[in-house]
Parts: structure tokens; sequence; C-alpha cells
């Protein structure tokens, strides 16, 4: 697992972001460093209040950059002036995007006993352990081993207990969500989204997490329907992807190949109107040539994903793809920052057209000041300030015109 370096500057919510980017790392096996030399990532958590303040962070992200293989840069200034950055050699994201940047593409990692947690009115509710696949560059396959499946009717009464317990999110998790059941030979998956749309009393909503396209595939057109049958699904898939190119899908073990994650993209268009689709890209993998990452630039502009995670390639101890003769770091970073830059225009095109609507949200937790932050049905992130105005509180709905918007949210006024 990856050691990591991580500063932060700034508020106290800056400070927050911090912890919980931390708590994830730790869960996922990660291990803390001091110091940017002795990480292999490092975060840089910036703030943006003076002009003074913007040099400095500058020049810190300048110096990291230097001393650590991999730099990631987040907080205010990235997010409201990520052009800045555009001369350092480092990945911009929202924080939130940042513990799955740096898991190389790995799986998930819930804990063992991976019962249901209630965090304010989100409730995270892991439905199996485990996974189907065995890909070179996953560590976390030698933790978990094989997926197994509880019952249907256990994850149900597990998410009812939620939902009674003030949830209004129930976000499911686990290493690979589409392959919940395979061990007991079916695909239940779709079964276990329709029993808790029409099982359980009460206004929520559910996110569906990671499923690996190999996984989706089989049951795409059935949960699609699911999807378009039950407002109560965030319109939103996550399927990694990982590259464009057969080759390096086939070198990487992956259980899936670039026209099957496509019958998948197309089979959602056709039952939603509108709807999220999040991947994840791995650049710089040992067998990548400069072909193949075309290739994947391609297909990230054919599908216009409007969640990207792009991951620098990373060898991890005891996998087999750690054997390889790696590419130089340079070119890892070029096809990084190249892939990065496509990720920004395509997300903030998507986020721009929704400027001048109207959106149903749900208010899931404060956010930075007196603005509170919210998921459309597409799971599109909407912020809403001036929150206490507006009489908004975490587990509300409301109605919003959106008013404007960064590159990965926007901003809406309550109607």
């Amino acid at each position: 697992m990856a050691r990591y370096h991580i500063e932060t500057y700034g508020c106290t919510s800056n400070r927050g972001e911090s912890r919980e980017i931390e708590r994830r790392l730790r869960d996922a096996g990660h291990r803390k460093v001091d110091g940017a030399g002795a990480a292999d990532v490092a975060i840089l958590n910036t703030c943006t209040v003076v002009e003074k303040t913007e040099r400095n962070m500058l020049r810190r992200a300048e110096e990291l950059a230097d001393e650590t293989a991999d730099l990631y840069v987040t907080g205010c200034m990235a997010l409201a002036q990520g052009g800045e950055f555009g001369d350092v050699d480092a990945e911009v994201l929202h924080w939130d995007e940042v513990p799955e940047a740096i898991t190389n593409g790995e799986c998930p990692t819930p804990t063992p006993d991976a019962e249901p947690v209630l965090d304010g009115v989100i409730g995270i509710l892991p439905i199996a352990r485990g996974c189907m696949s065995n890909c070179s560059y996953c560590i976390t396959k030698h933790a978990t081993g094989r997926v197994d499946s509880p019952p249907v009717a256990e994850n149900v009464e597990k998410a009812r207990a939620l939902v009674h317990a003030g949830a209004t999110e129930i976000r499911i998790t686990g290493q690979d969500t589409g392959v919940y059941g395979w061990d007991t030979g079916e695909r239940k998956l779709p079964e276990l989204l329709e029993r808790i749309c029409t099982e359980i009393e009460g206004d929520f909503r559910v996110r569906v997490g990671m499923a690996n396209p190999g996984g989706v595939h089989g049951i795409r057109e059935e949960l699609a329907e699911v999807f378009a049958a039950h407002e109560q699904l965030y319109n939103f898939l996550h399927a990694p992807v990982q590259s464009g190119s057969d080759d390096v899908l086939e070198h990487m073990r992956r259980q899936h190949r670039v026209e099957q994650y496509v019958e998948i993209v197309e089979t959602f268009d056709e039952y939603l109107d509108e709807w999220t689709l999040a991947t994840d890209f791995i650049v710089g993998y040992p067998t990548e040539e400069d072909a193949d990452h075309e290739m994947s630039m391609a297909l990230l502009r054919e599908t216009r994903p409007e969640k990207i995670n792009v991951t620098r390639f990373s060898k991890r101890p005891g996998t087999d793809a750690a054997e390889l003769k790696g590419l130089g770091g340079t070119l890892k970073k070029e096809r990084s920052k190249a892939m990065s830059e496509l990720k920004r225009e395509v997300v903030g095109e998507a986020y721009e057209s929704m400027v001048g609507t109207e959106r149903d949200v749900l208010v899931t937790e404060h956010g930075t000041g007196d603005s509170v932050k919210c998921y459309d049905s597409a799971y599109r992130q909407v912020i809403v300030q001036n929150a206490d105005e507006h009489g908004l509180e975490p587990g509300d709905f409301a109605t919003v015109e959106v008013t404007g918007h960064q590159t990965m949210y926007a901003f809406g006024e309550p109607i």
C-alpha cells in the first residue's frame, strides 16, 4: 500500500476534509509518513484567502512536486483556481476524489465485520465482502478473498434499520457490488435494489457503489430497468474501465473488454434520460504504449463520464504487476496530466449544462461555512449557500435552480 504525506492549510473545514481523506486512506491500508521525501504520494489541501496565500500555495506545490513521485492538490484554491496549478506537476482534485485516486485502481476494502454505519443522514451498507476478480495490480484481493454474499433479505433488513435510524441516503458498498450473489450462483444486485425500493417505507435515496464492468455487463438491462423504475435510486453507476485498450486490459487481467464497457453505457443511455457515469483510468501501466494511452483518451471522449478517477500506476508489493519493468515517472506524469485536463473539460461541460435548470435534490451534509451539499437524481453535486437563511439541513429534500458551477459541482438557489 502507499505511503502518504499530507499538508493542510486554511480553515477548520479544510482540516475536517483532510481528516476524512486520512481516515479513508488508513481504512484502505495506506500508511502516513513524515515528509514528502519518504512518501509515495503527497497531498496538499490548499487555502485561497488573499494573494499572498495563493503565492505560498503555488510555491509549496512546486516544492512538494519536486520531493515526491505523485502530488495531489485539493482544497479551496484547487477548486476555485485550479488552472493556477497548470505548470505544477500535480493532479488537481476535489477532496473526496483524493483517496480513490491514490488507491491505484484497487477495490475498496470494508472492515472485516462489514456492518452498516450511520454517518449523519448517510447510511453505509456493505452488501458483501471480497470480489471475483484477480487483477494483476491489486493487493486488496490478498486481504479479502472471493466474494461472500449475505442473503438479500438480510441486506434489506440492514437497509431498513438504517432508514429507521434516520438515514435519507443509503450508500451500497463492497469490493465489487456488481458480483453480489455470484458465490451462490445467482446475480442478486437487481433483486436487492428492487426490494429495498419496494419494501422499505420512507423518503430516502440509494447510491450503488463501485461495480466492475465484468460483473455489470451480464445484468446491464435488468439493472438499468430497475434504475428506471424507482426514483429512490440515484441514476448513477460507477464502472471502472481502467483502460481503453483491450491489450492493456488483458495484461491487467480485467474481466471485461472495451466493447462490453461501451455496451453498458449504451444500455443505460437507452433506459435513462439522464444519468451519471463514473469510471476510473489507470495511466502508465507497465505495458501501456502511446497508442494504448490514446485509446483511453478516445474512450473518455466517447463515453463522457461525469466522474472520473485518474490514477498513475504504482507498484504494490506481492502483485504480479510489481514484477514488470515500469514506465518512466515523467511519461506517466505526462499521460496523467493530459487525461486530467480532458477530464476537467468533460466534467465541466456536464455541470455547465445544468445551469438554468431546476433540480430536485437531497441535502446530505454541511459544507464550507453556511453551505450544504446536495445531490440531484443523477447524483450530481449541488452546493446551496446561505443554508440557514433557506432553512436547509441534512436530510431535507428541496427544489433548486442551478445558478452556476465549478468544474466538479454546481451552485443552486432554492425555489
